[in-house]
């Protein structure tokens, strides 16, 4: 059975959050330290998506909240690396979506002859 498009689209998110963190402390003195902290919990959670886990989708939402946080924060403090910020505050507004797309079908979806 094929993975449902709204978990390839959350892996293809967390994924793509995972290179942004990882192109945005190339150059800092602390890079290991910067992947293991940012880069490293939305690759994890990617691969869980991926392998069906059932509650990966449930916290790539609830961490996506404070990645949103964070990109907000960054956006509105620096001029230097903003985009990378409002970058990752994109990605996590679509990480939310896409981990609550099927609830949200669910309860909004089409209800047939029921309505």
């Amino acid at each position: 059975m094929p993975l449902p498009a709204s978990r390839r689209l959350l892996a293809a998110l967390l994924l793509a959050l995972a290179a942004l963190f990882a192109a945005w402390f190339a150059g800092d003195a602390r890079y290991l330290q910067a992947l293991a902290l940012f880069a490293l919990p939305p690759l994890l959670l990617a691969i869980g998506v991926l392998a069906r886990r059932r509650t990966a989708a449930f916290w790539a939402g609830v961490l996506a909240l404070g990645w949103f946080c964070h990109g907000v924060m960054l956006a509105w403090e620096r001029s230097e690396g903003r985009g990378y910020a409002l970058g990752e505050v994109a990605l996590a507004l679509g990480i939310i979506a896409a981990a609550n797309w099927p609830g949200l079908s669910a309860r909004f979806g089409s209800r047939g002859a029921r309505d």
